[in-house]
């Protein structure tokens, strides 16, 4: 009867264990996604950041506005674009945007203050968030594409 405990006990805890262990963030876990240290902490604040100054347009979610801003949840344009993507958050973008067969029109506007490392926080968060799963955008790798903006 006790190993019968035991078993139970240990089946609970290994169950709250792996619930516990880094799941993929979606629209309602709020978890951290799987990574190293220098992963979460961009990931973390690059979540902040997303809120401060992406999520008035794009939405907490990623859904976008209507046809007025784009989604970033399930985004063609952000997955086969991420050098523009970058581009983006500091430069701002004039004219017609075309993302998943929607064409939009809306300037987004530039942020010029954001920092090379916070603009690679918030790819990091956009590009590991809701339908994405591309690991750590580091600021060297946003150094680098930053520097070769149009």
């Amino acid at each position: 009867m006790r190993s019968k405990y035991v078993l139970i006990v240990a089946a609970l805890t290994g169950s709250l264990l792996l619930a516990c262990s880094g799941r993929k963030q979606d629209d309602t876990t709020g978890s951290v996604p799987e990574g190293d240290t220098k992963f979460k902490q961009y990931y973390i604040q690059g979540e902040q950041l997303y809120t401060k100054h992406c999520s008035n347009c794009h939405q907490k979610n990623g859904t976008g506005l209507g046809l007025l801003f784009p989604p970033l949840n399930v985004s063609d344009y952000m997955e086969e674009n991420r050098p523009e993507v970058l581009c983006l958050m500091r430069h701002g973008k004039q004219g017609q945007l075309t993302v998943n067969g929607k064409s939009f029109n809306k300037a987004m506007p530039p942020i010029p203050t954001l920092t090379d490392l916070e603009i690679a926080e918030i790819a990091t968060y956009i590009y590991n968030t809701w339908s994405h799963h591309q690991g750590i955008i580091d600021v060297r790798e946003a150094t680098q594409i930053l520097s070769k903006c149009q």
